[in-house]
């Protein structure tokens, strides 16, 4: 019985786990075993910073309808109160696009909550 190796299954791991890593910085893009451990880091690192953009989307958009309501004398806490007393049914992600994009527009939404 001929005798069969594994080099073409090896072979084939090592160039995915390499080409998977590819712009990794130094032994981590060139070397299996490092590119391995590399691989499995940044594939943790993806999958908790798929959360994480979450937060630090939502965080992003409190400080622009924060500072778009500097100028009009609110502080953000009151406003989202005063928003959810009017059952106004805004999320913050809309809330701050229209602030960055309109202002006339949000400042009229802000003058609708004082009331």
């Amino acid at each position: 019985m001929p005798r069969v190796t594994k080099a073409l299954a090896a072979k084939a791991k090592h160039k995915k786990v390499l080409k998977a890593t590819k712009g990794h910085y130094g032994a981590r893009s060139r070397l299996f075993r490092t590119a391995k451990q590399s691989n499995v880091k940044a594939l943790q690192y993806a999958f908790i910073d798929r959360r994480n953009k979450k937060r630090t989307f939502r965080s992003l958009w409190i400080s622009r309808i924060s500072a778009a309501l500097i100028p009009l004398e609110v502080s953000y806490s009151r406003f989202i109160n005063q928003l959810s007393k009017a059952n106004i049914k805004l999320d913050r992600k809309s809330l701050a696009g229209i602030a960055f994009s309109d202002p006339d527009t949000f400042k009229k939404i802000v003058e609708k909550v004082r009331v």
